[in-house]
């Protein structure tokens, strides 16, 4: 499993972000070929003082080139092409593989 996290700073206009989020670049995202599953949330906290972002997104790939060929796709740059409309405040784009464990 690869992990793709995108961490979203505070935009100049939070209420539009929200809208045009859920309402436009959402529906983008879930045409993105090899996408397995994604989640996100506007409730961003921090254990301690204020959180640094805004809201957080994660999608989960096969792996990195599954990730990787996404990303590459039409539907992949036409996802990555909409963020300008939103994210005011900047975003933070990792990946990583997932390590399982079991306690």
């Amino acid at each position: 499993m690869h992990k793709l996290v995108v961490l979203y700073s505070t935009p100049a206009d939070p209420d539009h972000f929200r809208d045009y989020y859920v309402t436009n670049h959402l529906p983008l995202v879930t045409n993105m070929p090899g996408l397995l599953a994604w989640r996100y949330s506007f409730e961003v906290a921090a254990t301690e003082g204020e959180a640094p972002y805004f809201a957080v997104f994660e999608a989960d790939f096969a792996d990195a080139a599954a990730m990787a060929a996404s990303r590459a796709s039409p539907q992949g740059q036409r996802v990555a092409a909409d963020v300008a409309n939103y994210a005011t405040g900047g975003a933070v784009v990792i990946h990583y593989p997932v390590q399982d464990a079991t306690g």
